[in-house]
């Protein structure tokens, strides 16, 4: 009994001596009792250690002990506490005790018992979808060999809980089942047994207080938050009727457009971009967004003194917010103070506010430093140098309803580039990004020159648009800053594949773009990862073929910086195409087309009228040989030669490559053969067509514009307009049947065996819209195509950007300059998606109807499928 007693009272100091919440423990059991007798536990006493064992489940490494065999402790001691704190910390061990076994004299043997904590083996979910178990794995970052512990299972539940809250499922709930497995020792099985019951949509949201601010100006300022699909549009409009006809004043004093959306705002709320679940992180977010907008509505102290939201009947959120409006506000006198660069005047423009306007924050700070058009008091400071600048706003007086503003500049002192750097690349080298970069050490610093490098790395197209990021790191001691690009690199190389019905029946398809290549490390083995890459350089292959009916073959090759000094590149390409009839060629019927080609580009950006154009200069060559072949051709045997000079003018300000939200592409081009029929006296009336082809002769010009806006958020608008005309030198040549333009469709060409230019639109057969002659198609010499279309993304990650679409477009082909009809065009409109996969490029998909009957057929063309490769339509 009395060893029993000792020994709980020496546990009882030891616990007390490191921690009242620890399951770690000392126990004492000597095999002889006498010597422990002789320990008085109200005074440590010191022993050597005789020996130490381990017992327990658990493998322990000796050397980690604050102690061992020969040291001396004390007991009970700091060391004693201090293996098991230490121990215990590790967060490895479910049970902790320390154990004397024996003392003989001043000797101490010591038995340490480890019991290891569960191992995680495999985690399983019951109750989601597969994609859901995809990012939940992600989120909840746990693996095979984890301790498992309850604060590891509390914190899986909690983000699970939440990843599910964010999609609507408010009252989700999440349990854990573990088994122990059988065959491994310490290891369990996790499964997650979700249940996310019914997603929880918001009903009504409702506002007390608003008096002057109506719902629908205030939930439309609500970006995440948004009622439940309701369209019931005569619900109660008999009580909406007696009430205008009750208050007749009440109606006067609104426009009726504001009247009619007042109406319908309570009656049809349409979700299409926008849903109606609920998510608390965005509901706090949003109701700051509300008082922004009492704000920019000169209500300057507006604010919400109460709101809640609670689950209804329907199981779906209300969401109750009380506002106090306050008085709404003007602005009267605005003044400057410390502008020594620029004028008052010129910043009073800038700033582009009146006295007697309504007191609108957002407008202020937005005219201040932050308009995305860059017309704001800031950039014109800091595209001037002037990187520490900024005004402070101080309302210096209010009376009554008015405000008197003072704006207090500290224009600071130019600053300049100092280290330029790059971060991000793994596979670009420095030099190519850098190239691209308008900021120069030693340079004023100007934020326009950063926007604009950015435009320019994502034209590369090697980098993901949604994390290219810049990182200024001013230094205000000597006026310096450094600026560091980060840039995070996606796939750019792209194998097409495609399929097309041509006059040879299926013709497939197949092709691969080297986006990135680097033709200097061609010879070096270790580069070769699958291609040599880096050099911003491309090289591209395509085979298309309908077995001994057609083939093709082409082969291009660029450099972006011919030299590496200046933006010049120089682009060559060679192509081989042959059509037959089918037959061998010692078959007395064989008929064939062939086309041999080459072309060579050098094109050169230029920084006027601004540095967003580029100049091109080309030689185009190709050599048609005819042999047997009378139902395509103008001529059935023989030859012609294209020898031509395309000039092009293209300016590019589009923001991105794969999704842009602003900026526009313009291109002008002609292509033009010398005039060969002026310099000679031939009579060309009298000719065969062989004769009159065998040198091409024609002039061709086409004009490009495609123009983005961001409508809000992400819902862009694009409009495109093409315009083409073919002429010619010699009336009694005319234009060759060569290089037309055939519109309709999805335009992909499987083959182009006259030069012709396919241009896409959709609701139409593939050249529908071609001009005919005898019931052939000959080509139009002149066309055009308007395009309006409102585009929304569904993801915008670079692995795989999807995006949907809404068109209306008009075209047409002509035949003849005089035949042209400008407001005589077909219409079509329809829908579509486009994805972006870094290995196939842009795939398309789109529905569309044409309303119009095309020649030749006595019904509207209707609805048509087309399927688009790289903005083969665009």
């Amino acid at each position: 009994m009395r060893s029993r007693i000792i020994t709980i009272l020496f546990l009882t100091i030891l616990i007390i001596g490191y921690t009242a919440n620890s399951y770690a423990q000392v126990i004492v059991s000597s095999e002889d009792e006498s010597p422990i007798s002789e320990i008085d536990y109200s005074h440590p006493k010191t022993y050597e250690i005789g020996g130490i064992t381990f017992s327990g489940t658990a493998n322990f490494d000796i050397r980690r002990l604050p102690f061992g065999v020969g040291d001396k402790v004390e007991i009970p001691g700091d060391k004693i506490s201090q293996a098991i704190k230490s121990l215990w910390n590790t967060g490895l061990y479910e049970d902790i005790s320390i154990n004397i076994t024996k003392i003989v004299n001043q000797t101490v043997f010591l038995d340490i018992y480890l019991e290891e904590r569960n191992r995680l083996s495999a985690f399983t979910f019951s109750g989601s979808k597969k994609s859901e178990e995809d990012d939940i794995r992600e989120k909840i970052n746990i693996a095979q060999g984890n301790i498992v512990n309850d604060n590891m299972k509390n914190t899986c539940i909690n983000i699970i809980k939440n990843f599910y809250k964010e999609k609507g499922y408010y009252n989700c709930e999440v349990e854990i089942k573990e088994e122990r497995e059988e065959k491994i020792s310490n290891a369990v099985r996790l499964h997650f047994k979700i249940n996310k019951h019914k997603k929880v949509r918001i009903e009504t949201i409702t506002f007390n207080g608003n008096t002057e601010v109506n719902k629908r100006k205030l939930t439309k300022s609500m970006k995440g938050t948004k009622e439940k699909f309701l369209f019931i549009p005569f619900y109660k409009a008999d009580t909406a009727i007696a009430y205008m006809f009750k208050h007749p004043d009440y109606y006067k004093s609104k426009d009726i457009s504001e009247h009619f959306l007042d109406y319908f705002g309570e009656r049809a709320k349409l979700r299409i971009f926008k849903s109606s679940k609920f998510n608390e992180s965005t509901y706090e977010e949003d109701k700051i967004n509300i008082i922004k907008k009492y704000n920019e509505l000169g209500y300057r102290d507006a604010y919400i003194t109460r709101d809640t939201f609670y689950v209804n009947e329907n199981g779906n959120i209300n969401i109750d917010i009380d506002i106090s409006e306050g008085h709404k506000y003007y602005f009267r006198e605005i003044t400057f103070v410390g502008n020594t660069k620029y004028p008052t005047g010129l910043l009073k423009m800038l700033l582009n506010i009146d006295k007697g306007d309504v007191y609108n924050q957002t407008l202020l700070n937005q005219n201040l430093s932050m308009n995305q058009d860059g017309d704001d008091i800031s950039s014109l400071y800091m595209n001037d140098g002037y990187l520490f600048f900024y005004a402070n706003p101080v309302e210096v007086l209010i009376e009554n309803d008015s405000i008197d503003l003072e704006i207090r500049i500290n224009e600071g002192k130019q600053a300049r580039y100092n280290r330029i750097s790059v971060s991000g690349n793994t596979k670009t080298n420095d030099n190519v990004i850098l190239r691209e970069v308008a900021t120069i050490p030693g340079q004023l610093f100007n934020r326009s020159d950063i926007i604009r490098t950015q435009q320019g790395l994502l034209a590369l197209g090697y980098f993901d648009q949604e994390k290219l990021d810049v990182r200024p790191k001013p230094n205000e001691a000597d006026g310096t800053v450094d600026i560091e690009y980060v840039v995070s690199e996606k796939s750019s190389d792209q194998l097409e594949l495609s399929a097309g019905y041509g006059a040879t029946g299926l013709v497939l398809s197949a092709g691969i773009s080297f986006n990135n290549f680097s033709f200097k490390k061609f010879f070096d083995k270790s580069a070769w990862t699958p291609v040599p890459s880096g050099d911003g350089q491309k090289l591209s292959l395509r085979i298309s073929t309908n077995a001994i009916w057609y083939q093709s073959y082409s082969l291009s090759f660029s450099e972006p910086w011919l030299g590496g000094k200046k933006p010049n590149s120089l682009g060559a390409s060679i192509y081989y195409q042959v059509q037959t009839n089918g037959y061998k060629k010692s078959a007395e019927q064989y008929a064939s087309i062939k086309i041999i080609g080459a072309n060579i580009t050098f094109a050169k950006r230029i920084k006027w009228p601004d540095d967003y154009f580029q100049i091109s200069h080309g030689i185009v060559y190709q050599y048609y040989m005819v042999h047997n072949y009378s139902n395509l051709f103008i001529f059935s045997n023989g030859y012609a030669n294209n020898i031509s000079y395309v000039y092009t003018i293209l300016r590019n300000s589009v923001s991105a490559p794969i999704y842009p939200r602003d900026g526009s592409e313009i291109m002008f081009s002609v292509q033009l053969t010398p005039p060969y029929s002026l310099f000679t006296n031939k009579d060309y009336s009298t000719m065969t067509d062989q004769q009159k082809y065998k040198m091409l002769e024609f002039h061709k010009w086409k004009f490009n514009v495609s123009w983005f806006t961001k409508i809000v958020d992400n819902l862009v608008l694009n409009v495109r307009m093409k315009v083409g005309f073919m002429g010619y030198y010699n009336k009694k040549i005319g234009a060759p049947p060569f290089e037309r333009f055939y519109l309709g469709g999805d335009g992909l060409s499987s083959y182009a065996l006259d030069g012709r230019e396919v241009i896409g639109m959709r609701g139409y057969d593939d050249s529908a819209l071609t001009p005919m002659v005898d019931g052939n198609e000959v080509g139009g010499t002149i066309y055009n195509k308007f395009t309006a279309e409102l585009r929304y993304p569904i993801t915008l990650n670079p692995s795989a950007t999807i995006y949907l679409l809404a068109f209306v477009e008009a075209g047409k082909a002509w035949v003849d300059k005089r035949l042209y009809s400008p407001f005589n065009m077909y219409k079509s409109a329809g829908a579509g998606v486009r994805i972006y996969l870094p290995m196939f490029g842009l795939l398309g998909f789109d529905w569309g109807y044409g309303f119009d009957k095309v020649a030749g057929s006595s019904t509207p063309s209707g609805s048509h499928f087309h399927i688009s490769i790289n903005q083969s339509i665009d």
